[in-house]
């Protein structure tokens, strides 16, 4: 199905399935045009399911599908208290003395990933694409945010 929302442990079931018949590893005393079309097929299975099982990627993916530009950095400007929001947590992730409020920053993104990822669903199932754009170019600005932070703990 062509649908935002999905059932993770299903997608699951299915990736492992379909990995379980084409893994290279099934190949490997098979012609090598054989084994080359299992290593392409098990790359195109993860790719697949990296690209369904998270959020951002599988929101921009079905947008792609439906002939939708890709969401730009500048698709929310216009939303300037967003804006704002964005460049604080970025003043606190860059200052050094902050690694106290990481707990929080983290679960404040946690937080407003979850709330955006709850709009982008609705917006899908009333096939408002350009209102999922919007909602996914700020869920790009978290999901900068998140690899910020991580970053900012494995360097701490």
């Amino acid at each position: 199905d062509r649908s935002f929302r999905i059932d993770a442990r299903q997608l699951q079931r299915r990736f492992r399935s379909l990995q379980r018949v084409v893994h290279p590893d099934r190949f490997g005393q098979r012609p090598p045009k054989e084994q080359y079309y299992s290593e392409q097929h098990s790359s195109l299975i993860n790719k697949a399911y990296q690209t369904l099982v998270n959020p951002l990627s599988r929101g921009l993916y079905l947008l792609e599908l439906s002939g939708v530009e890709p969401t730009q950095e500048t698709d929310c400007d216009a939303d300037s208290s967003f804006l704002m929001e964005i460049m604080e947590i970025n003043e606190k992730l860059a200052d050094p003395k902050n690694e106290d409020v990481f707990e929080e920053i983290e679960t404040l993104i946690k937080v407003k990933q979850e709330e955006l990822i709850r709009e982008v669903t609705a917006a899908f199932e009333r096939d408002d694409l350009q209102e999922a754009k919007k909602l996914l170019a700020k869920m790009k600005y978290f999901a900068n945010l998140e690899d910020k932070l991580k970053a900012k703990k494995i360097s701490s």
